[in-house]
């Protein structure tokens, strides 16, 4: 859905499926009609969409478009991505769009405004999941080991921060920021949501993120983390500021809600929790 408005793109899936996989249908809810489809040689993984853009995952290649008139504007390789995993800013202004690279562990950042590429050596496992802030200033990404997050600057590369989801491997099925950045939550197969507090500051180009200091909140560190140089990197992890337990073996995705430091968890079964 185009944000909450009558604008939908269909794919189709499952044993009888309406529309064909290897097409995405944009779908007018008031007139009840399709508008326009766009058709592929292989099975559509994703769809993102903005205002202006729609974006369509393949495989191994992702197609940018133009909305008003679905003209072609950019085609990107990636690495095997059958999880069709591609982010897209939404905040008002230019596009910055992640995928995969072409290696394992890598990203991809394309920065449209300013015609820039970069690649970012993320993690050393495949990497499964990555979040965008509105921005699209920073960028959150998990590995197939699923202990560590870790937050970058997607203008130079940097890395900004690393938290500590746990010690032992997990699958994570969602990251989201919250509207200004300070939080991020992350949920995983273990039945947890961990909410973490970012520390993202003016120190990093393109990054002005001043936390207030009328409400300072800190990720947790290990009570050894005074001797991080000695005891392994665990021991001077960052963990997290909040945990939400849920029923494990069952997949939720996470986002912050419109109110004031409030989460919101969908499970795959339908059931909708809000957490404060």
């Amino acid at each position: 859905m185009l944000f909450r408005c009558n604008i939908l793109a269909l794919v189709g899936g499952g044993p009888d499926p309406q529309y064909p996989p290897n097409k995405v249908m944009i779908w007018d809810d008031h007139q009840s009609r399709c508008i326009g489809e766009l058709s592929f040689r292989s099975e559509v993984r994703s769809v993102r969409l903005r205002r202006d853009r729609i974006v369509v995952v393949l495989e191994q290649k992702i197609f940018v478009y133009n909305f008003a008139d679905l003209k072609l504007l950019h085609q990107i390789e990636t690495i095997a991505n059958p999880k069709g995993l591609c982010a897209v800013s939404q905040g008002v202004g230019s596009l910055v769009l992640v995928c995969p690279g072409l290696q394992k562990g890598q990203v991809r950042v394309e920065h449209y405004a300013s015609k820039r590429t970069k690649f970012i050596m993320a993690h050393d496992s495949r990497i499964v999941c990555f979040a965008l802030s509105q921005d699209g200033q920073l960028l959150a990404t998990a590995s197939s080991k699923g202990t560590l997050v870790r937050i970058f600057n997607t203008v130079d590369g940097s890395l900004l921060q690393e938290v500590r989801r746990g010690a032992d491997r997990a699958e994570i099925y969602s990251l989201a920021f919250s509207s200004n950045a300070q939080w991020l939550a992350v949920s995983s197969d273990k039945g947890t949501v961990h909410v973490f507090s970012l520390k993202i500051n003016g120190g990093s180009p393109g990054i002005d993120r001043s936390q207030s200091a009328s409400d300072p909140v800190t990720s947790p560190h290990s009570s050894l983390s005074f001797i991080k140089g000695v005891l392994p990197k665990y021991f001077s992890s960052e963990w997290s500021v909040a945990q939400f337990r849920l029923v494990e073996g069952s997949q939720y995705i996470v986002a912050f809600g419109h109110q004031k430091n409030t989460v919101v968890i969908l499970g795959i079964d339908g059931r909708p929790l809000t957490k404060v």
